[in-house]
């Protein structure tokens, strides 16, 4: 007989986590273009000092400051002898030694290349730019190893660069509202694997987010109070731009523009009360291209906006228009009746055209979504790519730059591993190199309908680092497996920095539970996700801005650790069983079984969890079933047709959602079953 013991929940941890307990000299992300490693250690100790050579700049002395102090943190060394690392740090015998020959520049294309190299006396990292440089030492902090006597860096030479140049992650704060703290350390976690674009979605039918002086109306009608000051706007360019990251606003017209309309309803298609929309999705209300006032209102916006974001580019959205507010008016049907116009793209077109000039003048680079792709659009734009691969290999085909994002709406609650094969150049595109260079790189997109500023972390990462892996390191990085050992430590790293996307959870667990017992929600949380792509927010209908965003669906995390591992246990034991792989499904199976009980005695102080019952139950009669299972295979026994039956019965159940939220440990559990029926 099997033993049928629960493992104590303390050392389940481990079996999740074990794999993770390496060394982290080989657990770097993004994977750097060429790595050789020795047996050289270089000792991290008290006496250990940053000096920089060449023609550094004041941002990369405040960056190798800022490394000093991460890295005494990391270590627990006391390094604060060297409190700030300034000009007259320049000992060329140094422990890390930084050479640079000049001030990056925050554009596209910028040298971002950087050597490393590691002996048993020294750390030097060569660049060409302070923001090689920067990324070199992010490396280094990575590199960051222990043994018996300490912590090291362990030899190795590294020449790294990226494989693109865009390397961004959209955050929407205009469907709900991300405080400057919440976008100032996700630009942490941006530098830390080396992304270097953060594209602010900063208006939308929900509000406009951005102080205007030239038109106060859309911070005081079109805002709920929720905007960035102007100062708050410098504040995080200049905290971005001291990573090596670029701000890219966009400001999104015609269409998405309910907010705009509320302060300012006479440049509507259609007049209407205007407010602010408390839904999410798409909606009709949009911009009058045949109101000549329109212009000179967007040129002065613009021009405004412009002035607070110093990068070449502005992306002007362009996306979801469904035309139908134009094609119900008369004087516009008219319009495009007059000009030729045969659809409501056409119309766009045109609008577009119009826009481009003053985006020109205002000394910026046009960008918007792929809708903006139209015959007749000048190749001087950038075309973000999110419908789908066709549009983005047929624009650069045609001559344009282009942006993806298609496959990296980390919002849809997808796997890393689906995001990390999405490669931007695939063989299968069939590109020329010059074609090749028009792709710029891509861009994750956090979309915040179902986030708020304390869930937002925890959908962006650790996930979006495998993106950065893919549009930084080469095509030839793409071993799934090896992926998840490093994103775990990754992810690790990302909380020092102050990312929330782990410890947001316990505190929203004892809310839900209303105690501080969560074992058993915990237990039920660690193998379920939220409902994916858009099947949360069915008919864009259940939730609105003002919903609580504090509950099961919240709570559970996208790409859950604990599902994926059980997963490749039972796929290994049912290849090769072995008496390990038995014991450790069996008392995973054990624990998912009781803990029912424990869950409905936590229902009785937290009704908010009723929505997690049936869940709850579904999960112990399917371990129920998969520990019957489970002994069938041990014992060679042949089942009957109506345990069968039964089984699988329970696994059709199991597969409905609650909360919002689906089980996933159905598909190995359900392995077993027709396991034990063969």
């Amino acid at each position: 007989m099997i033993r049928k013991s629960i493992l104590l929940f303390g050392l389940m941890v481990l079996v999740v986590m074990g794999d993770a307990q390496v060394n982290n000299a080989f657990s770097l992300m993004p994977v750097p273009s060429q790595l050789e490693t020795n047996s050289k250690k270089c000792r991290i100790n008290e006496g250990t000092r940053v000096a920089v050579k060449g023609h550094p700049d004041a941002r990369l002395f405040a960056e190798a400051s800022r490394f000093v102090r991460r890295l005494s943190n990391k270590t627990g060394i006391f390094l604060d002898k060297q409190g700030f690392v300034a000009a007259s740090d320049s000992n060329e015998h140094a422990l890390v030694l930084i050479n640079v020959q000049r001030q990056g520049n925050l554009k596209l294309g910028e040298d971002e290349s950087y050597n490393l190299a590691t002996n048993e006396n020294q750390v030097v990292i060569t660049a060409n730019t302070d923001i090689g440089a920067i990324h070199g030492l992010e490396t280094l902090l990575q590199l960051v190893s222990s043994d018996e006597n300490g912590y090291y860096f362990p030899g190795v030479t590294i020449f790294d660069e990226p494989r693109f140049a865009w390397r961004g992650l959209l955050l929407d704060v205009a469907l709900h509202f991300m405080p400057v703290d919440v976008v100032k350390r996700n630009l942490d976690g941006m530098a830390a694997v080396k992304m270097n674009v953060l594209h602010m979605h900063l208006c939308n039918d929900q509000g406009f987010r951005v102080e205007s002086k030239v038109f106060p109306r859309l911070q005081k009608v079109a805002s709920d109070g929720q905007y960035y000051t102007q100062e708050d706007i410098k504040e995080i360019v200049a905290y971005a731009g001291q990573r090596g990251i670029r701000v890219v606003p966009e400001f999104v017209v015609p269409a998405h523009t309910t907010a705009i309309l509320t302060a300012y309803p006479e440049f509507a298609s259609v007049k209407r009360d205007y407010t602010l929309q408390r839904y999410f999705g798409v909606f009709n209300p949009v911009m009058d291209p045949t109101n000549e006032k329109l212009y000179p209102f967007l040129e002065k916006l613009y021009t405004e906006m412009a002035s607070l974001f110093p990068d070449a580019y502005v992306h002007i959205g362009g996306d979801e228009n469904t035309g139908k507010d134009w094609e119900s008016t008369p004087h516009i049907k008219s319009f495009m009746q007059a000009h030729g116009m045969k659809n409501y793209m056409a119309l766009q077109t045109y609008f577009n055209q119009r826009l481009l000039p003053i985006i020109r003048k205002t000394g910026k680079i046009m960008m918007g979504w792929d809708e903006i792709f139209q015959p007749g659009v000048p190749k001087d734009i950038v075309i973000q790519s999110w419908r789908g691969n066709e549009a983005f290999y047929n624009s650069v085909k045609q001559g344009y730059k282009a942006i993806l994002s298609y496959g990296y709406y980390i919002d849809l609650i997808q796997p890393a591993s689906y995001h990390y094969v999405n490669d931007p150049t695939p063989d299968s595109a069939r590109l020329t190199g010059e074609q090749k260079k028009l792709i710029l790189g891509g861009e994750a997109t956090m979309w915040s309908e179902m986030v708020t500023a304390e869930t937002v972390d925890s959908r962006i990462w650790p996930r979006t680092a495998a993106i950065a892996e893919r549009l930084w390191s080469p095509a030839t990085v793409n071993n799934i497996d090896d992926m998840y050992r490093r994103l775990n430590i990754t992810s690790l790293n990302l909380e020092a920095l102050g990312l929330q996307h782990i410890a947001y959870k316990q505190p929203m667990m004892r809310q839900l539970a209303n105690s501080y017992d969560t074992k058993a929600l915990e237990v039920l949380v660690n193998v379920i996700e939220p409902l994916k792509i858009y099947e949360r927010n069915q008919g864009d209908t259940m939730y609105t801005v003002f919903s609580p965003f504090t509950k099961l669906a919240d709570v559970a995390t996208p790409d859950q650790e604990l599902p994926r591992v059980f997963n490749k246990q039972v796929d290994s034991f049912l290849a090769k069983p072995s008496p390990e792989l038995e014991k450790n499904i069996w008392e995973w199976l054990t624990v998912w079984k009781n803990n029912d009980v424990q869950f409905k005695i936590v229902l009785r102080n937290a009704p908010v969890l009723r929505e997690g019952a049936g869940l709850s139950e579904n999960l112990s009669l399917l371990a129920s079933a998969g520990l019957d299972a489970l002994q069938h295979i041990h014992d060679k026994q042949k089942v009957n047709a109506d345990w069968l039956k039964q089984s699988l019965t329970i696994v059709a159940a199991a597969r409905q959602q609650g909360g919002r939220c689906e089980l996933q440990v159905v598909d190995p559990i359900e392995k077993l079953i027709k396991q034990a029926a063969e």
